[in-house]
């Protein structure tokens, strides 16, 4: 038979001790908020490009898609990236209000504040040529055929590619009107009844 078995030792376990270490924690980053935005321009001239590229972030990682309301007839829209872009004619003139893009992501939205653009006339001018007519040929004779002028000019000095015949040659100046806004540049010359014309002027210029 085999007894119990005894000892004298007892054993006791040793307390565990803390370290004085702080418990591990974690951080978790919340998603930024989705938001849309961006300064549109508010006026465009007729004939002239407009485009307006709004800025969106945020979502928490889900696609983002655009849309918009009261968007202009002559405007398009690009749903994927929210831009706004076209170039209004003539006809287009006038307010064009309340437009608002929108972008979402997930169930989350995020509006632009409502913007008007207005479509404004083409800024024209006009400038007025004096010149004087030439009284002899370049053998020194008297000129006795003198027909007209023709009136050159462009928005380069060294490419003035409009012409303009002014069939008088009693005719020394000469308005030309609905000039766009830019520098343009001017020269004259004289032709006479065969058609043989004459070097141009020195050139001038002016500014709409």
């Amino acid at each position: 038979m085999i007894g119990a078995c005894s000892s004298d030792t007892q054993v006791t376990p040793n307390a565990l001790t803390a370290s004085g270490t702080a418990p591990a924690t974690s951080t978790v980053s919340s998603p930024s908020p989705l938001s849309i935005k961006g300064a549109p321009a508010t006026s465009v001239e007729a004939g002239q490009a407009y485009n307006f590229d709004p800025t969106a972030g945020g979502g928490a990682g889900n696609a983002l898609t655009f849309t918009i309301t009261g968007q202009p007839p002559w405007a398009t829209f690009n749903s994927a990236t929210g831009a706004l872009a076209g170039t209004p004619t003539a006809a287009e003139v006038g307010t064009y209000a309340n437009i608002v893009i929108t972008v979402s992501a997930g169930n989350a939205t995020a509006s632009l504040a409502a913007f008007t653009i207005k479509v404004t006339e083409t800024a024209t001018g006009s400038a007025t040529l004096t010149w004087a007519a030439p009284a002899l040929n370049t053998d020194g004779t008297a000129i006795t055929n003198l027909a007209g002028f023709r009136i050159y000019y462009g928005t380069s000095e060294g490419a003035l590619t409009q012409v303009i015949t002014v069939p008088s040659a009693t005719t020394t100046t000469y308005a030309i009107e609905q000039l766009d806004t830019g520098t343009y540049y001017f020269a004259v010359a004289a032709y006479n009844t065969d058609g043989v014309e004459s070097g141009q002027s020195n050139i001038g210029s002016k500014t709409i």
